[in-house]
Order: structure tokens, then sequence, then C-alpha cells
């Protein structure tokens, strides 16, 4: 059978490969820190894809087909796309969150980098890096949680929904996808300067 043929061989199949390139290149002995930012990586990049693709891509095109008098309608994205898109992008949003929280668990800086590093007697500014990008990222995750999924249910017909509350759950999916959006930015560079060092000196 050929793992190619189905999204979970895909992700069986690169794992498997990350494993057998990993024991080859960086030795046997397994090194947690490095395995749990490599799911918060992984995650992170699904949950941002996404986001990105919806931003970027789905909206414009959806609002495209709906100008579009005559043309094919944007109802299969809405039906078969979307829905699955958005169970990847919430997982992609949970387990980034999990795993980052897991890392600073890892690196006992949980507390240090939810306080900005403030904590102490001296400033940790490593700590600082790495918290502005946490909360980020807990900014955002609230947002796909809380705000961004429930109305996207409405939307896509999911759960009931007047003709008014719809309109109501477009614009606040909308405005939270797109504050996301906005925070991914800065919430990247927080976590590329913490470990690899900021952009000045």
């Amino acid at each position: 059978m050929n793992p190619l043929n189905s999204v979970g061989g895909v992700i069986t199949g690169g794992i498997v490969l990350a494993v057998i390139i990993a024991a080859a290149t960086m030795g046997i002995a397994f090194n947690v820190g490095s395995f749990i930012v490599w799911i918060h990586v992984l995650a992170g990049i699904t949950w941002i894809g996404l986001l990105y693709y919806f931003n970027f891509v789905q909206v414009p095109a959806l609002a495209d087909a709906a100008a579009d008098e005559g043309g094919p309608g944007g109802a299969g994205i809405t039906k078969y796309v979307a829905p699955r898109a958005l169970w990847w992008f919430r997982w992609g949003a949970a387990l980034t969150w999990l795993s980052g929280a897991a890392y600073l668990g890892h690196l006992k800086m949980f507390t240090a980098a939810f306080t900005l590093g403030l904590g102490g007697e001296v400033l940790n500014s490593q700590a600082m890096v790495i918290g502005v990008g946490a909360w980020l990222g807990t900014i955002m995750l609230f947002n796909v949680w809380v705000l961004i999924w429930p109305n996207q249910k409405k939307i896509l017909g999911m759960v009931e929904a007047s003709p008014e509350e719809v309109a109501k759950a477009r614009k606040v999916a909308f405005l939270a996808s797109r504050t996301n959006t906005l925070l991914s930015i800065p919430m990247l560079m927080s976590m590329v300067g913490f470990g690899h060092g900021g952009f000045f000196i």
C-alpha cells in the first residue's frame, strides 16, 4: 500500500522518515527538549499555515465567488473544504499551545515566560522574549476556540442560527481571524528571537 494515497499514510511516513533521519544524524539518545520543539513547530506550521490559507486565499476567493454572477459559487468550499480545514486549524492551535507550554515547563521557564521575565530580582530578557510570544499565542488560541470556531459553526450551518446571527458571526470570526494573522507576525518573531537571538544587538 502506498502511504502517499492517504493523509494518515503521509503523516505516518513522514514521522518514520524523521525518526530514521534523526537516529542517523543525531544519534539514538532521546532528547526530550528537541522532540517537544519538533512537535511544537510541526503543529505551529499546521495552525499558522491554515490561518494564512483562510486569510490570504479562502476568504478573498469566497468573496470573488459571491460576486461572480452565474459562477460556480462557494458552496463546495463551505460544505467540504472549510469544515475539514477548521478541524486541522483548531487542533493544530491546541497542540501548538500545549507543546509550547510543555517546552517552557521542560526548560523550567513557564512562570518566568508568562510573567515576562519580571518575576525575579533581575529582568530575565530571554523569558521576556519567549513570554511575549507565549502570550500572543495564548490570545490567538483563545480567538480560535472562543471566537472563530463557535462563529464558524453558525456560518457553515453546523448549528442553527438566524440570518442576523450568521451576519454577526461572520464579522466576529473575520475580525478574530485577521487579529490572529496580525499577531502571528510578532509571535513568530518572538519564537525565532528566543531560539536564535534577537534582531537587534
